[in-house]
């Protein structure tokens, strides 16, 4: 996952995703990319984490899957948010910042 043994929590990976596919459709190699550029490569996400991660919301009904031709021209398939997966992104966002200032709390306060 991460090269500096950063793991991630219970369900973050979900939220990453969703949040990912909020502005346009993507393919799973580009996903893992663009988590790896937008944290500096403190997060990097396996293709045995990402590619069941992707294929459970798809299950779930919060992405849309559709084949199309990657960057490099081979043939991918491209997910995209469905309107069950926004309310999910929006479930998960809140319940991501309602923990992150709890952990904040404790952690300005601990000293």
């Amino acid at each position: 996952m991460g090269k500096h043994g950063t793991d991630l929590l219970h369900g973050t990976l979900d939220l990453l995703i969703l949040k990912l596919l909020e502005r346009s459709p993507m393919n799973g190699y580009s996903i893992g990319k663009k988590i790896e550029v937008l944290t500096d490569d403190a997060l990097r996400i396996e293709e045995g984490s990402l590619y069941p991660a992707l294929y459970r919301m798809e299950r779930r009904g919060w992405l849309k899957a559709t084949w199309g031709t990657s960057e490099n021209n081979r043939k991918a398939k491209f997910y995209q948010l469905t309107r069950t997966g926004k309310k999910k992104l929006a479930e998960q966002a809140e319940n991501w910042n309602r923990f992150q200032s709890a952990v904040g709390k404790i952690m300005e306060g601990a000293g």
